[in-house]
């Protein structure tokens, strides 16, 4: 990846949170737009932390709302495309057995030999 480029940045709660959460993980995806790939991938570690008291303390219950209904939506979206990639792979198969695995198929091996 090098300049120019527009990268997009993903965000993914790894775990559901709970009201004893005092740190949590978030995977992300960094994605090169130019070239609608992967430029990396990493995981943020984040800490709740009280400044005043200087110790780490639990999700406020503002803040915990807020992860719950991202990590309901996340669920709901994986379960979505985890429908949608069954149905394509399933189709994928279909074509391959109608046109490969058949009887008298034979595969073009791009020798050109005619």
């Amino acid at each position: 990846m090098k300049w120019p480029d527009h990268v997009s940045v993903y965000h993914k709660l790894r775990e559901a949170p709970t009201s004893s959460t005092e740190a949590f993980a978030l995977d992300v995806l960094i994605l090169s737009e130019r070239h609608q790939r992967p430029a990396a991938r990493c995981v943020e570690e984040i800490m709740v932390y009280d400044y005043q008291k200087g110790a780490k303390t639990p999700l406020e219950a503002f803040m915990l709302g807020k992860f719950e209904q991202t990590w309901e939506a996340q669920e709901q979206a994986r379960m979505h495309n985890g429908t949608s990639i069954r149905k394509l792979i399933e189709k994928v198969e279909k074509l391959e057995k109608e046109s490969w695995d058949r009887e008298g198929a034979v595969e073009d091996m791009g020798g050109g030999g005619g």
